[in-house]
């Protein structure tokens, strides 16, 4: 028997009615009606109504308690008036009339932020304060979220055969894009552990092992900067891999897993894209949306018309096209009837971007206006509408760069453009696979080639393509997964023979004395005979980001650090004394 509570709040309920009862929680609010007081108790599930009279020796005490004081009650539940029945509520149809209580703790200080209100305190209190803004109704059902769609994840991942095993926390130094966390060692001086940006290497060798289907919802760290997406520090993966597997293999799976855990968690009005999820090449993607980022929602796309701008008599154009520049075009759907300032305000936006301009085209009675029109060649001008059966109806808008340059602005040209024109559905999950991507890419100021995604994927075709190929043609077997224009994973089929690896670094100027040193444990396993295999690592924390309606990761992290990578509450990271430096062979240069 529990000596706080018989039930916990959501379950009281009508059928409660005359029977005496022991409840605990946190004063949520008390409002003194003169004659009558009314208390609002909350716990971890919901709220009661609490009611005493001022012929009980309990009201003159109980009208001292303040908001947050912990209190146990005991007292009978009665039926509630018609008038006052709370619908909202599970207990909304009865309330408790206080026989007795006790003040289990009280809140002897002014409350930082008020626990029953969703007022913006700000990122600095409410993170410097976040046990109190933890309490708040918004942030327990994300973070009860949380925990209901891991659950389930583990149900869906135990189903499908994968085993959930754990992954080293202190390791070595791995490259995987960013800042390595590293941990001084007190016994081996001078030299470091790494907090695992991903368990990459280690859930490889549970391959090696002989382990078919591993999975665990990973902590990862990485040292970089925040965004609303990404919180620096320290952030959770769903992380899996499979022996076996084809890339098909792992898309079916992930997709399915993606598919349940938003058809089970989403709110009742949203809408998700129907499996199979659509598949763009990288090449495509970069081509139709100028990035593999694609937020399917905004039905913009890119229309390559620089052959048009060649003898359009647009002198500025075709000079930089003769440099190399390329022309996108992006109609503005449902911009008809948009006045010059609409474009004009654009043109001003694209300049605060570090961009000459933006060029465009409008249309008044199907004829078109604007700064091109003037001097556009009407016959190059016609065929490009003809050609592309662009609607003389909505403005054309262009963008002409280095290709790079080009793809890139035309994305945020279009993610503007989907908010400014209202063209995103909200209540829609649009997911897709991007997949192909270059296993290389140029470095712009070195001319270095380098790994482009993974370094330990599959190059598509093998060592023989590694050899005869030029490495900027080369396609690797990686793929990611997006949903409304976030990225909730990368994945790859990894590279298992020693013979690729070794020649797949080598492009990158790795040599064989640096691949045993820094992946000395994988690259030695692969000698024993290892099955392919391949893997991915769906984003948990993006995941509830986006189901609970979000647009910052920080949301739905318990205690996240801000944007500074500074833990408020804890005060970390914090400056360590000299005994504790001497202990670890460090030596402090400057404050």
């Amino acid at each position: 028997m529990n000596v706080y509570r018989d039930y916990y709040l959501k379950d009281i309920n009508k059928e409660l009615v005359d029977k005496k009862i022991t409840v605990s929680g946190w004063v949520n609010r008390s409002r003194d009606h003169g004659n009558l007081l009314f208390i609002d108790l909350r716990d971890s599930t919901s709220l009661l109504q609490c009611v005493v009279d001022n012929s009980s020796e309990n009201f003159n005490e109980l009208s001292k308690i303040k908001n947050e004081d912990v209190i146990k009650i005991h007292g009978q539940i009665t039926k509630r008036s018609e008038e006052t029945i709370n619908s909202n509520l599970e207990s909304g149809e009865v309330e408790l009339k206080i026989e007795n209580f006790e003040i289990l703790s009280q809140c002897s200080k002014t409350l930082p932020l008020e626990v029953n209100s969703d007022n913006d305190y700000g990122e600095e209190v409410r993170l410097k304060y976040r046990y109190l803004d933890l309490r708040r109704s918004k942030m327990q059902h994300n973070i009860k979220l949380r925990n209901y769609i891991i659950n389930f994840i583990r149900g869906f991942m135990n189903n499908e055969g994968f085993m959930e095993l754990a992954t080293p926390i202190l390791t070595a130094p791995s490259p995987e894009g960013a800042r390595d966390y590293l941990v001084p060692s007190r016994i081996h001086k001078g030299s470091f552990y790494a907090l695992p940006q991903a368990p990459q290497q280690f859930k490889q060798l549970y391959m090696a092992s002989g382990v078919d289907k591993y999975f665990q919802i990973a902590p990862c760290f990485r040292d970089e900067d925040s965004r609303a997406d990404r919180s620096p520090g320290e952030f959770y993966q769903i992380d899996m891999e499979m022996s076996f597997a084809t890339q098909e293999d792992i898309l079916d799976v992930i997709s399915r897993l993606l598919f349940d855990t938003f058809d089970k968690f989403k709110s009742k009005e949203k809408f998700i894209n129907k499996l199979p999820f659509p598949t763009y090449t990288y090449r495509e993607s970069i081509e139709n949306f100028g990035c593999d980022k694609p937020d399917l929602r905004n039905p913009l796309r890119l229309t390559n018309v620089t052959r048009y701008f060649e003898g359009s008599g647009l002198q500025i154009f075709e000079n930089l096209i003769k440099k190399g520049a390329i022309v996108n075009c992006i109609q503005a759907l449902k911009s008809e009837g948009k006045p010059r300032s609409f474009y004009d305000n654009l043109n001003k936006w694209a300049q605060e971007h570090g961009k000459k301009g933006l060029g465009y085209l409008n249309f008044e009675n199907l004829s078109p206006k604007g700064p091109l029109a003037k001097n556009f060649n009407q016959e190059k001008l016609n065929q490009m509408i003809k050609d592309n059966n662009f609607n003389q109806k909505d403005g054309l808008l262009f963008v002409c760069d280095l290709p790079d340059e080009s793809y890139d602005f035309s994305s945020k040209v279009i993610a503007k453009l989907g908010e400014d024109l209202n063209l995103l559905d909200k209540n829609k999950y649009e997911f897709c696979w991007i997949v192909d991507y270059p296993m290389y890419e140029k470095d712009a100021l070195t001319g270095k080639i380098d790994f482009s995604h993974n370094p330990f994927s599959m190059p598509q075709g093998g060592i023989d393509k590694l050899i005869k190929e030029d490495p900027l043609n080369v396609l690797a077997y990686q793929y990611d997964i997006v949903c409304n224009g976030i990225e909730l994973s990368s994945g790859a089929i990894r590279n298992h023979r020693p013979d690729i690896m070794k020649k797949a670094f080598e492009i990158a100027g790795y040599g064989e004395s640096e691949i045993k040193t820094k992946f000395s444990a994988l690259f030695e396993a692969f000698h024993y005979g290892v099955p392919p295999h391949g893997g991915c690592a769906p984003g948990l924390d993006r995941i509830i980001m986006l189901l609970s309606d979000n647009e910052n990761i920080r949301e739905v992290i318990a205690f996240p650090f801000n944007q500074r990578a500074q833990d408020l509450m804890m005060n970390a990271p914090v400056k360590i004394d000299s005994k504790h430096l001497k202990e670890l062979n460090l030596k402090k240069i400057s404050d």
